[in-house]
């Protein structure tokens, strides 16, 4: 289909503003050598996820061709149209990419259908929208050859053009993603998300990968920590983007957190359930004897209540972490690299909760047993016995879940085919 004139234009305009500056062959010349081979004959795929990109997408295209051309790469462009609602599918069909569909919009849906339809052994991928310097395309291949699984591009080591990123994105919102990702995950890369990357095609099969939204980013970095992949990290220019931004600072921001936590049941479950139990229970072994003096003021039994309901969340919270890591284990989300979690694998059985449970549940109704005789010895008049009461109702509760998460738990282990 030719284009009309003012469409010619406005491409030829994006490829003039597209960086690096470099020679752009026409759309009616055929493409050079490596662009369209045989299947199975690509060794790199470099992949274009597009969303309503028609500014940019031309000028894209031709730029990477022009680089493929001189650098005698065997390549192929694979565009995915992420259901755009404007010529973009069909300007990168002019300028000689491959183009696939994908209805469902999403960044990592996008992405997820052009891995899946990437010819090549490496794949590069990168935003759509000019941001990204493509002739860094073969160094970002170069480190995949000596043996590294994934390459990270990094655009606050590299050159950040003027406006190239908002003082928000620059400042705080990148800068504190990417430390509670390696907090949480210790994947060590300093910009987890930095669009432009490379991997090989067997790494994209180790990551597993499955969200749908921009929380894609962290995921690829996440799984390939958790995957043993070797990673590395190259400085890359970044540049403003063509066309309006599909970024949306406080949902997109959300996202990525949200996924870091349900992804890490350690830091959202486990370690702050671990920190009220313990705190509870140390709570309540103080305030047993009698008040308490702290700080100036004396501790009693409202305290002594207080304790116990943090004591019984605590746990609760526990709990729903250990479910939340088997869970993880049986669906697949976690790596086998998750020292933690073999622990527990190895450790936690049915018998063992059943029997921890019920000595703690023992421990408890013995001390209710002895204010029992306590009330029998008043001849069940009033008594005065409320703190261990207290203590023996926490021990007794604490047990009993012991027990039941101890059937839920073997229940989760049975899809792994253990008892």
């Amino acid at each position: 289909m030719s284009t009309t004139t003012h469409d010619l234009e406005r491409n030829r305009r994006a490829a003039r503003l597209a960086r690096p500056a470099v020679a752009s062959p026409r759309p009616d010349v055929a493409s050079p050598p490596g662009i369209t081979p045989e299947a199975g004959g690509v060794e790199i795929s470099i992949v274009l996820p597009c969303l309503n990109e028609e500014d940019a997408i031309g000028g894209c295209i031709d730029t990477i061709k022009a680089i493929i051309s001189k650098q005698k790469l065997n390549a192929e462009i694979l565009v995915v149209d992420n259901a755009s609602t404007d010529r973009s599918a069909e300007i990168a069909r002019e300028h000689g990419a491959r183009v696939v569909s994908q209805p469902a919009r999403g960044y990592g849906n996008a992405y997820l259908k052009g891995f899946a339809e990437a010819r090549g052994r490496f794949i590069v991928m990168a935003d759509a929208d000019n941001t990204y310097d493509f002739n860094e395309i073969a160094d970002f291949v170069a480190p995949l050859r000596q043996g590294y699984d994934l390459v990270m591009g990094n655009r606050f080591t590299g050159r950040m053009a003027p406006g190239a990123m908002t003082w928000s994105h620059r400042y705080i919102g990148n800068p504190i993603l990417s430390g509670l990702l390696n907090l949480f995950f210790h994947t060590g890369v300093r910009d987890a998300h930095c669009g432009m990357r490379a991997f090989t095609k067997s790494a994209y099969e180790r990551m597993h990968l499955r969200t749908g939204g921009m929380e894609f980013a962290s995921e690829m970095v996440i799984n390939a920590a958790k995957a043993g992949l070797k990673i590395t990290e190259k400085p890359i220019a970044y540049h403003p983007r063509i066309g309006e931004s599909k970024l949306h600072t406080l949902r997109d921001g959300w996202r990525h957190l949200r996924f870091m936590l349900l992804y890490s049941p350690t830091h959202l479950f486990l370690l702050p359930g671990a920190l009220l139990t313990l705190s509870g229970l140390l709570a309540l072994t103080l305030l047993l004897p009698g008040p308490f003096l702290l700080f100036g003021h004396g501790w009693d039994v409202h305290a002594m209540v207080l304790a116990c309901l943090v004591t019984l969340v605590g746990y609760q919270v526990i709990s729903l972490g250990l479910f939340a890591r088997f869970f993880s284990l049986t669906e697949h989300l976690d790596g086998e690299r998750d020292r933690l979690l073999r622990w527990l694998d190895r450790t936690i059985s049915l018998e063992r909760g059943l029997a921890v449970g019920g000595m703690i549940t023992a421990i408890g109704l013995l001390l209710d047993g002895w204010v029992f005789t306590r009330w029998l010895a008043v001849h069940m008049g009033p008594l005065n016995e409320v703190r261990p009461a207290i203590y023996a109702t926490t021990l007794i509760a604490l047990g009993v879940q012991t027990m039941f998460s101890a059937f839920f738990l073997s229940l989760l282990r049975m899809r792994k085919g253990q008892v």
